[in-house]
């Protein structure tokens, strides 16, 4: 039930982007409203648990009203000083698990950084918590499908919510590395997220 109330909630505030530009970034007012954007591939995974790409300053206010207390970013370059600068303003920790962003056939997604940001994922002392790469498709899509395997979830599902995001752009790797992710190292660790409750 709280999943639709959030999605209503999501709708009320999230207008169509604006038709003008002020420089690179959206006009932040719109006929005296604030707008709520938020970033590409956005969705709730769980319980203070949510997934995009990266986020940019147009999409910071929607993200200040999910009261954020973590981000976790898949992506190695260094985080930008505008996204740095909202992380310090609204308390937000950032964990980065740089994983570099490669392409078929020789991908290397490596196993113990996936296994890592899992753990920052489960502690629910870091809700609520984004996690975001580049375009919220194969590395997001991976650690979720990681955190799915955990959750008991089927592979079909697995695989189906991952190809949501990514699309045409679904890698046979990505769903081989989930498929073959091995979950017993972090069976101890308590799950206490809304879908993982039977």
């Amino acid at each position: 039930m709280r999943v639709e109330r959030f999605e209503q909630k999501i709708s009320e505030v999230s207008p169509q982007p604006p038709d003008r530009y002020i420089g690179d970034e959206y006009d932040s007012q719109r006929d005296g409203e604030e707008l709520f954007v938020p970033p590409l591939n956005f969705a709730m995974v769980d319980t203070g648990v949510f997934r995009s790409g990266f986020p940019d300053s147009a999409n910071f206010s929607f993200l200040q009203s999910l009261g954020l207390r973590s981000i976790i970013c898949l992506c190695p370059e260094p985080y930008p000083e505008a996204n740095n600068e909202f992380l310090k303003a609204n308390g937000i920790r950032l964990f980065q698990f740089g994983i570099d962003g490669c392409k078929e056939p020789f991908v290397n997604i490596p196993e113990e950084t996936i296994r890592e940001a899992l753990k920052v994922v489960l502690d629910v002392k870091n809700h609520p918590l984004l996690i975001h790469c580049n375009r919220g498709k194969h590395r997001t899509g991976c650690l979720v499908g990681c955190l799915r395997k955990l959750q008991r979830w089927c592979l079909s599902s697995i695989f189906d919510e991952y190809q949501r995001f990514a699309a045409a752009k679904a890698r046979v790797s990505d769903q081989r590395f989930m498929e073959r992710f091995d979950v017993s190292s972090l069976k101890h660790l308590p799950i206490t997220f809304s879908c993982s409750k039977r």
